[in-house]
């Protein structure tokens, strides 16, 4: 049914109006991620008018979610609906006018290309590094614009990233954090945070799909709880070495870091990240006695979660034991040791 009113308040608006509005309608985003900073963007981006909308999301909902993740309900948990699933029911029921494709996948360097295809902008949704560096590649590769974000505690972070400037995310973050990086399972965080690096991550969206208003070319840095805000010159941060910018494209096309392994004879899978180095497992083991009890040595910590258990290695190395699945070791990998 057709409702012209839908969109009167955007319309109105002096930097977008009625051909502004043609252009979203017109425009193609991807999600890649849809937990806390995910269903914010996708919600925004779906009520806003943009016509075609791809949310990538390889998890399923917990209780703990509901916390932050606005576009989940009780309901969904019950039904065991994976995250893009139930994204996508939810985004077609705020809008039925537009496209929307749920995707449950892992996004990775086999399949990549194929789920950015036809986008017009890229947006991050994601909770770990390795990742980021993957859409970074992919996003050069294929002259795709996207937008970086990132929230722990009541802290956050965006910037735009665009296919023919300087500098890229690679330039930012030369490479990723060793093993055992702060993640919101291990450090906690204030839903406000990712809402507001979420809003600002939609906003730059719309600009980049409007193409008549300039993407913002600075790094927003916040903290809500002390209630500061800083934009710092992106241009300060070019790296004139980046291999991404050289067109080396590592995380895409390279050696992968990240060696996981079903273990043969056993219901585990062993995640090693190669690039980590040693594994500082005191840190590790003081951020996961706040949520349950922790075991081992200066060599490896064993860990509880659910109905598996991951163990830490000092080399770099966990085990996830209690599950064949790949997708869930992975998953479990990025929460609680971070990739």
């Amino acid at each position: 049914m057709e409702q012209p009113d839908r969109y009167s308040r955007q319309t109105i608006f002096q930097g977008i109006g009625p051909e502004g509005q043609r252009r979203l309608g017109e425009g193609c985003a991807v999600v890649v991620g849809c937990g806390a900073l995910g269903t914010v963007v996708a919600s925004a981006l779906a009520r806003a008018g943009v016509g075609h909308l791809r949310v990538i999301d390889r998890d399923f909902i917990e209780y703990h979610n509901l916390q932050r993740q606005l576009l989940y309900t009780e309901s969904d948990i019950e039904e065991n609906l994976p995250k893009a699933v139930a994204a996508e029911r939810h985004l077609r029921a705020a809008n039925s006018a537009i496209e929307v494709e749920g995707v449950v996948a892992d996004f990775s360097p086999s399949n990549a290309e194929r789920l950015v295809e036809g986008a017009d902008v890229i947006v991050d949704g994601l909770d770990n590094f390795e990742t980021r560096f993957l859409v970074n590649d992919v996003a050069r590769k294929l002259g795709i614009p996207w937008v970086y974000g990132g929230a722990i505690g009541s802290s956050g972070m965006t910037a735009t990233f665009l296919p023919r400037e300087r500098p890229c995310f690679r330039c930012m973050v030369n490479r990723p954090p060793a093993g055992g990086t702060l993640t919101c399972d291990t450090a906690g965080v204030v839903n406000s945070a990712p809402w507001v690096v979420g809003s600002l991550e939609a906003a730059e969206a719309f600009k980049i799909l409007l193409g008549t208003v300039p993407a913002s070319r600075e790094l927003v840095v916040f903290d809500l709880w002390q209630r500061s805000f800083q934009s710092l010159p992106l241009e300060g941060v070019v790296d004139v070495k980046c291999p991404a910018c050289a067109g080396n494209y590592e995380f895409l096309e390279g050696t992968p870091r990240t060696r996981i392994t079903s273990l043969c004879g056993q219901n585990a899978v062993q995640i090693w990240n190669l690039a980590a180095g040693p594994m500082r497992l005191s840190e590790i083991r003081e951020r996961l006695s706040a949520l349950g009890p922790v075991e081992g040595s200066e060599q490896m910590i064993r860990f509880p979660v659910g109905e598996q258990e991951l163990v830490v290695f000092y080399d770099g190395r966990t085990i996830v034991r209690g599950t064949r699945d790949e997708v869930l070791a992975k998953a479990l990998y990025a929460k609680y040791v971070g990739m």
